[in-house]
């Protein structure tokens, strides 16, 4: 029929042998490859002493990880399959094609690069007058961690199940003797069996050893503080002394729980509305100048942010620039985490409260409460500075920066669920995460410039 375009799959194709006419001379992966050369060959793990076959370029590798994980590529199969199937992942790789193995192994190797390369793109964009740190805005968000919730165990129930597998490996063993001297066939299945349950037995000892080391680690960092209350209180005569100091304990509690695949990940819950899921805690620090780039990243093990304000500020290479102020929400509220960013003469803008965020709430009415009075200083003076017009504007900085980098990264991007276990390699897959979305974003603002 002569109203349909011919599509005959058979045809064959006079394509251009230079693959550079493939790709659009916008595309991210020209600005991708010009990133990875300013990386230092130091920063890469490479064989120098030679021997088996040839390696691919480290820095071809590290383009094809940011380029794959920008636009939502991440497990190491897919990343070789989009080899073959992408046309600026073929670019890229100059038409060669890395297998899993080999992408999987130079992505667990090699984020001391990684890191090297985050710097060097924030350090691009400050040279094209692109980014200004000063000002910064934190926040946090929670990625899954590559293990299941239910592998969760408990301390006291840990110690039980060892007690029943060793009774039922004993159990085996004597099925094994008796297969054995009756040469039966069914005897062939109690190796596996013995196997499985040993490794378990293994898997329970370990996460019962990770927490009682855990306990004793707490115990001996709250000792020096202990023996400051026990002095002051000897110190101090009849009733006045009050209540014994307890001691601290270095046993950890019954349900303290532990992850047998991913132990340094924890459970963990958006908000009190949402499922436990198997987490970790993705730091984020943004510029407020405006270019939205990451200029600091770091993972916490602790659902709660209390606690982050300070280590989120430190992420922030000194490369950079000085932080001069941080913005952040009601969660990371803690007196002693603000006064010791004010210390350092860093302003810091922190919501005291939640406000109330439903104009219109379908639940019923509650009594009204009177509002919790509280005095201390810290408080009074964020109430103060986020009270006034330049500190209200100032503040308001924080939503519209830090909050749509995590919808990029988990809406745009995909990323919701780390690939890799254990706190290092978490971080490293995190600040790649971040370096693929600091290049997404960072070319696009060159083009609109």
């Amino acid at each position: 029929m002569n109203n349909f375009i011919q599509a005959d799959p058979n045809q064959p194709l006079l394509l251009p042998v230079d693959l550079r006419e493939w790709v659009p001379a916008d595309d991210m992966v020209h600005f991708v490859l010009e990133a990875v050369e300013q990386v230092p060959m130091h920063h890469f793990k490479v064989n120098y002493h030679g021997g088996g076959s040839r390696q691919y370029h480290p820095r071809m590798m590290l383009a094809l990880l940011i380029y794959c994980y920008a636009n939502g590529v991440f497990g190491s199969r897919r990343i070789e399959a989009a080899t073959y199937r992408d046309i600026g992942v073929r670019y890229l790789c100059a038409d060669t094609h890395p297998d899993h193995d080999t992408i999987c192994k130079f992505r667990r190797e090699n984020f001391e690069a990684v890191s090297a390369s985050f710097l060097q793109v924030l350090l691009l964009a400050r040279e094209l007058k692109l980014l200004k740190v000063g000002a910064i805005s934190v926040d946090g968000t929670k990625i899954d961690a590559n293990a299941s919730k239910y592998r969760n165990v408990r301390y006291d129930r840990a110690g039980q199940l060892i007690e029943q597998l060793e009774q039922d490996i004993g159990e085996l063993l004597e099925q094994a003797e008796v297969a054995d001297s009756n040469e039966r066939e069914e005897g062939q299945k109690l190796p596996e069996e013995l196997a499985r349950r040993e490794n378990l037995k293994g898997e329970l000892a370990q996460a019962r050893e990770r927490l009682e080391k855990a306990a004793k680690a707490k115990a001996k960092r709250e000792q020096a503080d202990y023996e400051r209350k026990l002095q002051a209180r000897e110190q101090r005569k009849g009733k006045a002394k009050g209540k014994k100091t307890k001691p601290p304990d270095d046993t950890p509690p019954p349900d303290k729980q532990s992850n047998l695949t991913d132990p340094d990940s924890a459970l963990m819950r958006k908000n009190k509305c949402s499922e436990y899921r198997q987490s970790y805690n993705a730091q984020a620090a943004v510029s407020t100048d405006g270019s939205q780039l990451v200029v600091g990243n770091r993972i916490s093990q602790s659902a709660s942010d209390r606690n982050e304000l300070c280590a989120d500020a430190a992420s922030v290479p000194e490369a950079l620039g000085r932080v001069s102020s941080v913005l952040a929400d009601s969660g990371y509220a803690n007196g002693v985490e603000v006064e010791k960013l004010e210390r350092e003469s860093i302003e810091v803008l922190v919501a005291t409260g939640r406000g109330e965020v439903r104009q219109y709430d379908f639940r019923p009415p509650k009594a009204p409460k009177n509002p919790p009075v509280n005095s201390q200083p810290w408080i009074k003076r964020m109430k103060q500075r986020t009270g006034t017009e330049r500190g209200r504007k100032k503040y308001r900085m924080r939503q519209q920066t830090v909050e749509p980098v995590f919808g990029i990264i988990k809406e745009v991007m995909g990323f919701r669920r780390f690939l890799l276990r254990g706190l290092k390699k978490v971080e490293g897959e995190w600040e790649l995460v971040c370096l693929a979305y600091n290049c997404k974003r960072l070319h696009r603002m060159m083009q609109m410039a």
